[in-house]
């Protein structure tokens, strides 16, 4: 690669969900990419996202702090993506977060990006929470220019909220709610890469800020599942379970491989997921978040009972 062919750009974790929106994004604004994350070939399918050449992979562990160093060599930005919903979120969310913020200090990068999430607060009652938010704090303290970026639940067409919830209500006639008047404002997964993407390239607007990325929407859990079945054009019966009840079945199954929630989950629904009052946002990119309801029935179609050819009110 050529020094003429862009900055060069890490992404750790950026095989993921959201890192493959970022990196295309990255690529159309001529940045090459390298991906830093423990199973690298993961994150294979990013490659033919850009041109000959603009890609890279590495093996990193972000909880290894010379593995890190090692990753950033020769970097112009770099951003975080990793988070885990569960196993050790101390050394992901806090060590890992130190230890990109400090390596990219050393090594006297441009601009750093720290995806948080909304929620994130060193007093939650939730692990998820609590880590997110010391994980904020380590980074601001070791490279304070640093953008931070707290999306809400992020939709896209390989998600794992409307996919997961579709799933679910396609395969079962009883459907359980927890926690059903929750609120959550979705953010479609592009206009957030959009956002990071701007971050990395003018660091010196957004550098040192905070953005909450919330959707134009703001629905309850309820409200949401209501939503996706009748895009499926199912009929489910749903069951709203008590708090008592859903904390329970929390702490009982949260552990096991494949369990609807955890108890670090529950925690996190016993409040809001919506941007706070007068946070930085969207707008202040200059973005125009899309609706859920604009996208999502393009995909949410496979989850019908015949597919993209049942019936429609209009056919």
């Amino acid at each position: 690669m050529s020094d003429a062919a862009g900055p060069v750009v890490v992404l750790f974790g950026g095989g993921g969900f959201l890192g493959r929106s970022l990196a295309q994004e990255l690529f159309a604004r001529g940045c090459r990419v390298r991906i830093a994350q423990r199973a690298p070939r993961a994150a294979y399918m990013v490659r033919p996202l850009g041109g000959l050449g603009y890609s890279q992979f590495a093996v990193c562990d972000i909880t290894d702090a010379e593995q890190v160093a090692r990753v950033l060599e020769g970097a112009d930005a770099a951003v975080n993506l990793v988070g885990i919903l569960k196993g050790d979120m101390q050394a992901v969310h806090v060590t890992g977060a130190r230890n990109v913020a400090q390596a990219a200090a050393s090594a006297g990068l441009r601009a750093l990006v720290h995806v948080s999430a909304l929620g994130a607060d060193p007093e939650s009652d939730s692990n998820y929470g609590r880590t997110k938010g010391e994980g904020e704090a380590a980074v601001r303290a070791a490279f304070p220019g640093a953008t931070i970026v707290r999306p809400s639940l992020l939709f896209g067409q390989d998600d794992g909220l409307t996919n997961r919830f579709a799933g679910m209500i396609a395969s079962t006639g009883i459907v359980p709610v927890i926690r059903g008047a929750t609120k959550f404002q979705p953010a479609h997964v592009g206009d957030v890469a959009r956002a990071i993407a701007l971050a990395v390239t003018d660091a010196k607007v957004h550098g040192g800020q905070t953005y909450e990325l919330g959707g134009p929407d703001v629905m309850t859990m309820s409200e949401l599942l209501r939503w996706i079945a009748e895009q499926i054009g199912r009929e489910p019966s749903f069951m709203p379970l008590p708090d008592p009840i859903a904390k329970l079945l929390a702490t009982l199954t949260g552990w096991a491989p494949g369990a609807p929630i955890t108890l670090d989950q529950y925690k996190m629904l016993l409040k809001d997921n919506v941007p706070s009052p007068g946070a930085l946002g969207f707008a202040d990119f200059g973005i125009r978040p899309a609706p859920m309801a604009a996208l999502a029935p393009a995909w949410l179609i496979r989850y019908r009972k015949h597919g993209r050819f049942a019936k429609t009110a209009s056919a």
